[in-house]
């Protein structure tokens, strides 16, 4: 019997969930409990279709038994896999961190059922053969997370929350007409068939259909210059929601991206990789001058989101099996990572009342544990060697030497070096000045008084710098699977087999 659990559990089990969280809306610690037992599941589950992934074999399941192109396909390869561990990992992360961080009134408001259904829209978006389908998991995922983001009554949240979903509201939109053009122009929006029949149609529309979804899945991707939405919602939210959005959300369209440039827009790569080159080079360097702008501890870990798509896209764009291992390598770096730089910072406030620089002072004398989790995650996302970062910027680097595209590596490294200094302002202004006269009273006299209150706060920090660490050390497994991942998608006939029964 074919592996179709490893796809419908993870699936099925967070809808489940939240219908139950919703039935039992007054009573907080049933929700909580439900959710962490969920997500826990979930993450069991992705481990074993990580595991089933490493051997090559991609799952494909028609519901209804419909067959492809005319069901609902589902499907689990390499990079479906690595996304969904990645995905499942946070959701039971952020179980722990929510306890000091997200406040009664949020919790009452449908917070655990909200998370449920974002975690439900994600997964489905990594699961899903068909471009339409894509389309409905991506609108679930965007109301879920709206409401996230608007949930409370601050007015900076409304207003991030409003850009949020109007930015990406007109993303859908593009989305939608993209999907249009390519089944008026091939008669289907199954990936897979899409695949085999983009290549007997004019390349000239098929060049104008990809273009509909390179806009629109880089607007969800915050690539250049569609970015702009993004370090103006990010920041409002508070740290818990922040920190799962910015680890994960943007990764759905670059996941979107990876897809469809290598399955499906594959006619044209003179053209449109090339433009994907430029735009990576673009985000990585305005990404990284917009966070070195920033005075506000949030928003210059939000600009440096944007930054870290660019390297992420830089791998699609030269588009050889080694610059894509180094982009999903790169994806899984930037998660880990970029996550809990945001629950840092989320700590950091906690202590010190303030996620404004000029605020802050003095971390590392009385909370040194903090400052080197810090510490580890931020050197990690400028590539110091040995951390994780530098092996994602090393593949990467190297696949564009091999591929003699010497400006965009010698842009890449620039974009590190600001990385670095925009890192070491933080380090400098939040861990070793003392603390300015004007800042507010701290919540907590040392480290021991705030780990023995607000442990849950520094599990989830603990776990990740962990990962960063065994990244860092021993990243050969997961660079494996990337290239095997790369190998899948370079060569996308064993990807198109599974899903027609070929």
């Amino acid at each position: 019997m074919p592996d179709y659990y490893l796809i419908i559990i993870p699936l099925l089990l967070p809808m489940l969930a939240a219908t139950v969280c919703i039935l039992c809306w007054q009573y907080l610690k049933v929700q909580r409990w439900i959710y962490f037992l969920a997500t826990l599941t979930n993450v069991v589950m992705a481990v074993q279709l990580l595991l089933h992934s490493n051997t090559g074999e991609i799952i494909a399941m028609q519901s209804g038994n419909w067959q492809a192109p005319f069901g609902i396909t589902l499907v689990a390869d390499g990079l479906s896999a690595i996304m969904v561990f990645m995905g499942c990992l946070l959701f039971f992360i952020i179980s722990f961190y929510v306890k000091g961080n997200i406040n009664q009134a949020r919790l009452k408001s449908g917070f655990y059922p909200l998370l449920l259904f974002l975690q439900f829209g994600v997964l489905g978006s990594f699961f899903t053969g068909d471009l339409f389908n894509l389309y409905v998991w991506f609108e679930v995922m965007l109301m879920a997370s709206f409401v996230l983001v608007a949930l409370g009554k601050d007015k900076a949240q409304l207003e991030g929350a409003i850009k949020y979903v109007t930015i990406n509201f007109v993303a859908s939109m593009l989305f939608l007409a993209g999907i249009a053009v390519v089944y008026g122009i091939a008669g289907t929006t199954n990936m897979a068939d899409l695949s085999t029949k983009i290549h007997d149609v004019d390349p000239v529309l098929a060049t104008v259909a990809s273009i509909f979804f390179l806009v629109s899945f880089g607007i969800k991707s915050a690539l250049f210059p569609l970015y702009f939405w993004l370090p103006a919602s990010y920041h409002t939210p508070p740290i818990a929601i922040s920190a799962l959005i910015a680890g994960l959300l943007t990764k759905v369209g670059v996941y979107a991206l990876l897809r469809v440039f290598t399955l499906i827009f594959t006619h044209n790569v003179g053209f449109t990789h090339e433009i994907l080159l430029w735009i990576s080079a673009f985000t990585m360097l305005s990404g990284v001058l917009g966070a070195i702008a920033q005075s506000d501890f949030r928003k210059i870990l939000s600009f440096h989101i944007v930054s870290q798509i660019g390297y992420m896209i830089m791998g699609l764009a030269l588009y050889t099996p080694l610059a894509i291992a180094g982009a999903v390598f790169y994806i899984v770096h930037h998660i880990i990572v970029k996550t809990n730089l945001f629950l840092i910072a989320g700590i950091v406030a906690k202590i010190k009342g303030s996620f404004r620089l000029s605020a802050l002072g003095g971390v590392y004398a009385a909370f040194p544990f903090v400052a080197i989790l810090f510490a580890i995650s931020a050197f990690s996302l400028a590539g110091i060697p040995p951390l994780s970062g530098f092996w994602g910027k090393f593949t990467l680097a190297k696949a564009g030497l091999e591929s003699d595209r010497f400006y965009i590596v010698g842009i890449a490294l620039f974009a590190g070096l600001l990385t670095l200094f925009s890192m070491v302002k933080i380090w400098t202004q939040v861990f070793l000045n003392k603390v300015p006269e004007e800042a507010p009273e701290p919540n907590y006299a040392n480290q021991w008084s705030f780990l023995k209150h607000e442990y849950a706060m520094t599990i989830p920090s603990c776990i990740l710098v962990l990962m960063t660490l065994v990244l860092s050390f021993y990243p050969e497994p997961l660079m494996q699977l990337a290239t095997l991942t790369a190998a899948q998608l370079t060569n996308p006939e064993h990807y198109i087999n599974a899903v027609m029964g070929k």
